[in-house]
């Protein structure tokens, strides 16, 4: 799932772009530009693409914003043989898990700061991702466990 919000900084805006795993909640991917672009989604997807392997019948879901329709960034999941799937118009409940996750780094990290630079940002969303969300906060739709948790869990589950 993939999703787009921006955070204020002192003087200006920037933007963030998620790429989330709809099962296991884990946040894959993710990049903060001064731009709201193709740039900044297709970021977010290479480093999901990177810490995933593509398996048949993966679906990519996001709203219709232009930065997922655009001919580059379609072209990468087509590449990865990735089903695309949109949101229907003006119904922000077909990406709720995303917009969840957005409500939750903002209040629990991003509301809390004061950024100044793009730079604060990013180590800040860095480190909510990679410490907190990822590996400590408890998700109740995945049995109050963290997503690196639960993926490990499954991962045992495979090996048995």
């Amino acid at each position: 799932m993939a999703d787009i919000t921006y955070i204020r900084l002192r003087r200006d805006f920037i933007y963030l772009a998620v790429l989330l795993d709809a099962y296991s909640r884990r946040c894959i991917g993710w990049a903060v530009s001064r731009h709201i672009d193709t740039k900044l989604t297709l970021a977010a997807l290479q480093m999901a693409l990177q810490a995933r392997t593509v398996h048949p019948r993966l679906v990519h879901h996001s709203d219709q914003g232009v930065q997922y329709a655009a001919t580059d960034y379609v072209a990468v999941l087509q590449n990865h043989k990735i089903q695309i799937s949109m949101s229907r118009t003006g119904n922000p409940y077909d990406n709720a898990k995303a917009e969840r996750f957005m409500r939750t780094l903002k209040y629990e990290e991003i509301y809390l700061n004061d950024y100044e630079t793009i730079a604060e940002v990013r180590a800040s969303v860095e480190h909510f991702i990679n410490a907190v969300y990822n590996r400590k906060r408890l998700h109740s739709a995945i049995g109050y466990r963290p997503p690196v948790e639960f993926e490990a869990s499954l991962a045992q589950l495979q090996l048995s």
